[in-house]
């Protein structure tokens, strides 16, 4: 006997979801709903705990948006069980309309039709019937990886190029030439500059960073991590394909986003 399918939706408004999982249940009696996510964060979670088949993030979340949070899964997920079909949900908004079909990303409106979210049923049932990849990148994550591309924020426009950082080591405050940093870490409310002579402090958003950063010596690999290129010795990838960054007299390996790992294909 086979086992039903499983679904998690990420909704901030209790009444939408509510209706998103009356229909659901209506067209598809067997799919079986997990307790829905009031966020994205929570989606992540319950997402990692709970292995869904399939998720539906709403696009606008507070704390995390389903872009961010369909991100973060995507670093965070191992081969155990295969990476869960994506669609995402979003108020009517011509832009995003066409975002969405130009990446080729399954989505539905808000509110919620019947007949829309029939159509999607039946591609995810064809889907779900499909065979996906054992190890490595399944094929859902694949395609995740190259829809999602067209879909994230682009990169921050260039400003002022950084020379030396002020950071905080302890209560001093340590001036740190930027072509001595080897990689930069988001820490919560922080960044830690990492050295080969140490580490320390600074509070500015990763993005706002990655912005007075030369774009040629600097990448960001991950969500949370923006590496000297010139630093980088080798990249490899584990059994489960996950590719990883080697840095030069380093011992640390820096996980690559699956969002990010075009940019070292030819190491």
């Amino acid at each position: 006997m086979n086992t039903p399918p499983t679904a998690l939706i990420a909704e901030d408004e209790p009444i939408l979801a509510a209706v998103l999982a009356r229909t659901l249940r209506e067209l598809w009696p067997e799919l079986v709903l997990l307790p829905h996510a009031p966020n994205g964060i929570a989606a992540v979670e319950a997402a990692l705990a709970g292995r869904p088949d399939i998720l539906f993030l709403d696009i606008r979340m507070p704390g995390q948006s389903g872009l961010e949070a369909a991100q973060e899964l995507a670093e965070r997920w191992d081969d155990v069980e295969p990476f869960p079909l994506v669609v995402f949900v979003t108020a009517y908004d011509d832009y995003a309309v066409q975002a969405f079909e130009q990446a080729a990303l399954d989505y539905v409106l808000k509110p919620v039709s019947a007949a829309r979210l029939e159509r999607t049923v039946r591609r995810l049932r064809e889907r779900l019937g499909g065979a996906q990849g054992s190890s490595g990148q399944d094929a859902g994550l694949a395609a995740l990886v190259e829809q999602m591309r067209a879909l994230l924020p682009p990169a921050p426009a260039p400003g002022p190029r950084l020379t030396v950082l002020r950071a905080a080591v302890g209560a001093m405050v340590r001036l740190i030439p930027v072509q001595e940093v080897l990689y930069f870490q988001a820490l919560d409310k922080y960044v830690n500059v990492v050295t080969a002579d140490g580490e320390a402090l600074i509070r500015l958003p990763l993005k706002d960073l990655l912005a007075q950063l030369d774009p040629e010596q600097f990448a960001q690999v991950s969500r949370s991590c923006i590496v000297n290129l010139r630093q980088v010795a080798a990249a490899s990838r584990d059994d489960a394909g996950k590719l990883s960054l080697h840095l030069r007299g380093r011992t640390e390996r820096l996980r690559v986003s699956p969002l990010c790992a075009h940019l070292f294909r030819q190491m």
